[in-house]
């Protein structure tokens, strides 16, 4: 019951993660009012935040091994209430920027803690849980437009705020830097909208810090990461190549939904509503199937949903490049790439977990390939698209990265399954080896059984041998008595009886001799 209360904990924490991360985009022109400045010039908040995310994957990574995992989220979610409450009140460009940049370092903590304590608290059975936690934050990303929308939809900027891109209004900009750096926002609606949002989070840190105060969740820490001691023989290996797999996964995800737009209002020929109902379908499917694969995952492996999902994304990404043209092979290309691309990432990390224990250092190491991805393959097709804009290379690097996450796959799979591939063939060799052993030991068997009987054979035969001389013996004995008597009676005798001895059975051949000499021949 405790494991389950802390996943459900773990996923309105992303919830409300996901709704931190898209904030920023509904109110990034009532922010850049709020300071002075155009939108042009307050760009660097998104590379600040970016920093900052991947500052805090790596201290996350490093904290989560020697600090206790509960008390480690529940700070970072506590920082994050901190930055969403301050944000709206920065009247400074400067300072926006680098509240953001601790915003984002508050956000990679919890993100790389978040993946780390499901897999502490499951293992490598926590498939559908993972598939949960990333869907948590997918249904944030959705509802926090809805949420800036219904907070932000009815209010009129003043005059002041229309005129910010003005030449004027960076003048004022300027003078408000030396005046103030924090103040209350013009738009009492842009407060609101980022004070929803940390108040919620705030609710959930409170449930992290209690968790961290009740002693049975250390214990279940305990027990937990006393159960995992894997390490595949590869680890490092594994690592690196997973880096590699989410570098271009996550890249082509973020670039294909920032870019779907103006790819399609450019290239494709579409109204923008059509290009907002793309954007739309595709971030949709996204989030949809994030939310089935959590069924999906209680039937299937994480190898087989990351096959899967790689064949989606490679097959629907080849249809757009083939069919660039085409606005109904867009929209159903577009709806099976945003599906293929939700379920890869969770059952990425699934997966690995399976053949290698993942502490802190493992997964800010594979966070980190993440953030690098969003970060460096969006930037880069956007001044290429700038450079060669009759081409579609939005599209082209969705293929790319198809490409590219097919062929690590097999890669990766092939290093994990080495070692167990070669257990199992010395298993097969010992248990022939075995066989071979106890089929040579009933040779031997056999073959001292049949000496035995060979030995008891000639004891027979030589008890039958000894019986026959004894019986021989006997009868020359029997005869020698026999004959002796019939010679000592002719002595006594005098001449006259010659006549008589004449027509004995002596004289005539039939004596007792020969008979017994034959039956001595029948019985040999």
């Amino acid at each position: 019951m405790l494991r389950w209360f802390i996943t459900v904990i773990l996923c309105a924490a992303f919830l409300g993660l996901g709704m931190s991360v898209a904030i920023l985009g509904p109110t990034f022109q009532d922010l850049a009012t709020n300071v002075n400045r155009n939108i042009s010039s307050l760009s660097l908040i998104f590379v600040g935040r970016a920093f900052g995310y991947l500052s805090g994957s790596v201290i996350g990574g490093v904290l989560l091994d020697n600090m206790n995992h509960f008390l480690l989220l529940g700070v970072s979610m506590l920082a994050t209430t901190v930055g969403l409450y301050l944000v709206p009140f920065c009247k400074t460009a400067t300072l926006l920027i680098v509240m953001m940049s601790i915003f984002g370092v508050s956000i990679g903590i919890l993100d790389t803690g978040g993946n780390v304590l499901i897999l502490a608290l499951w293992g490598d059975k926590g498939a559908p849980h993972m598939q949960a936690l990333h869907f948590s934050f997918a249904l944030g990303a959705f509802l926090a437009p809805l949420l800036a929308k219904l907070a932000l939809g009815t209010t009129v900027s003043g005059d002041s705020h229309a005129e910010a891109d003005d030449h004027g209004s960076l003048n004022q900009s300027s003078e408000a830097d030396t005046e103030s750096l924090l103040g209350i926002p013009d738009n009492l609606n842009l407060l609101w909208a980022y004070a929803m949002i940390g108040t919620y989070i705030f609710v959930v840190s409170v449930f992290f810090l209690a968790l961290f105060l009740k002693k049975s969740s250390r214990q279940e820490k305990a027990k937990a990461s006393a159960q995992r001691s894997r390490r595949a023989k590869y680890h490092n290996a594994l690592l690196c190549l997973l880096f590699l797999f989410f570098f271009f996964y996550v890249g082509a995800e973020v670039t294909y939904g920032s870019y779907v737009f103006s790819f399609a209002t450019t290239h494709a020929g579409m109204k923008e509503s059509e290009a907002a109902g793309l954007n739309s379908i595709f971030w949709g499917t996204f989030a949809a199937c994030r939310g089935l694969a959590i069924f999906f995952a209680t039937c299937l492996q994480p190898g087989t949903m990351i096959v899967l999902s790689n064949i989606g994304s490679l097959g629907s990404s080849l249809l757009l490049v083939l069919f660039d043209k085409s606005p109904v092979c867009l929209w159903i290309a577009t709806s099976v790439y945003g599906a293929s691309m939700a379920t890869t990432f969770p059952s990425g990390v699934s997966w690995i977990e399976q053949y290698t224990t993942i502490h802190g250092k493992s997964a800010a190491f594979f966070v980190v390939g993440a953030a690098l991805g969003e970060m460096a393959i969006p930037a880069v097709i956007g001044i290429l698209q700038g450079a060669y804009p009759d081409l579609p290379l939005v599209l082209y690097t969705s293929l790319g990265a198809s490409i590219a996450t097919a062929v690590l796959f097999p890669v990766l799979y092939m290093l994990a399954t080495s070692p167990l591939r070669q257990q199992r063939k010395d298993h097969r060799k010992s248990e022939d080896q075995k066989a071979l052993l106890s089929s040579s030991e009933l040779n031997d068997y056999e073959e001292e059984n049949d000496e035995d009987d060979a030995e008891k054979w000639n004891e027979m035969d030589f008890e039958v041998i000894e019986m026959n001389d004894t019986m021989r013996n006997s009868v020359i004995e029997t005869s020698r008595n026999i004959l002796t008597e019939p010679l000592a009676e002719v002595s006594s005798h005098s001449h006259a009886s010659a006549v008589s001895l004449e027509s004995s059975p002596v004289i005539t051949g039939r004596c007792p001799v020969n008979h017994l000499a034959k039956n001595q021949a029948k019985r040999d």
